[in-house]
């Protein structure tokens, strides 16, 4: 039996998760409960809201939890965005890997609508 833990976008959410306490590691300390908070807890909350949908008896919850994991990503890309500015981030591997994360959750969502109908 499948359960989230099998779905290619948790694993990749779990990734995420795992790249921004490394990144935010190394941010000042006074980011600590400022954008390091904040990040990690976006980062947290994907896998978090996919596994929490995945175990939901109906399609229709699981896509609204895939939806708010959707949320969370593109809270993580703004807290991203913002860290470039103000120097504290000078790569592109977090953003690639939220790029990453945002194509497949979104074609994840249109094959659960699919099977859904």
């Amino acid at each position: 039996m499948m359960t989230h833990k099998d779905l290619d976008i948790w694993k990749l959410g779990i990734e995420l998760v795992e790249k921004v306490y490394k990144t935010t590691a190394e941010y000042p300390k006074e980011e600590i409960y400022g954008l390091t908070n904040q990040m990690r807890r976006a980062s947290v909350s994907i896998p978090s809201n996919i596994s929490e949908g995945a175990a939901r008896s109906s399609k229709k919850e699981f896509i609204q939890f895939l939806y708010v994991a959707l949320g969370s990503l593109a809270e993580l890309e703004t807290q991203t965005i913002i860290s470039e500015k103000l120097g504290y981030l000078k790569n592109d591997e977090l953003m690639e890997l939220i790029e990453k994360q945002r194509r497949k959750q979104l074609n994840f969502i249109k094959y659960v609508k699919g099977v859904q109908k």
